[in-house]
């Protein structure tokens, strides 16, 4: 049993993630703070340096709830607190992720020209000072029924549109695009 924070994605950027708000929550006791999601981090990092036994942070929610930001604004707290940010910069290492993998993984949805279809199990290992040490991330496809079907005002996954879109070019004949002259290519 943790705490648990219920956060609304206000697509805008806020001044509430800043470095000084993240050690005011480093450095007082949360529960005298007001929700956030770095107390949220703050309260697996203490466990995990106390009890040593690993600590999980769940992150949920709907298309465009701000999952994925959620997830870098705790990396940020721990790469603040659990070691030099600038020098880890953690946060950027885990969640770079390449073009191609945005292309074959993300989509149009109602709520999101560009969401991430992908699931992230992310994992962040420290040494015995609570030091960050390293991190990989994996990541598994979320919607396999969207390459055969979309809803309406959705689209399949942009690689499928890039690939429609270079179906005239000589290195793409073996591929069979040739009849993707109709399909409309409006990639975000």
């Amino acid at each position: 049993p943790g705490i648990v924070l219920v956060a609304i994605n206000p697509y805008e950027q806020l001044p509430i993630y800043e470095q000084d708000v993240i050690y005011a929550y480093s450095g007082q006791n949360t529960e005298v703070m007001d929700p956030h999601i770095f107390a949220v981090a703050k309260e697996a990092y203490k466990k995990m340096a106390r009890d040593e036994k690993n600590q999980s942070i769940i992150v949920s929610g709907e298309t465009g709830a701000g999952k994925t930001v959620s997830a870098k604004y705790a990396m940020r707290f721990f790469a603040t607190i659990g070691g030099s940010a600038s020098d880890t910069n953690i946060e950027a290492k885990v969640l770079a992720s390449n073009p191609i993998m945005e292309a074959i993984g993300n989509a149009k949805t109602t709520r999101n020209d560009n969401s991430s279809r992908f699931g992230k199990y992310i994992q962040i290992g420290f040494d015995k000072k609570c030091h960050i040490i390293g991190a990989n991330m994996r990541t598994y496809l979320l919607e396999k029924s969207r390459v055969v079907f979309q809803a309406e005002d959705e689209r399949n996954y942009h690689i499928f549109y890039q690939l429609c879109a270079s179906s005239n070019l000589p290195e793409f004949e073996d591929l069979g695009l040739s009849e993707c002259w109709h399909i409309p290519v409006l990639l975000p």
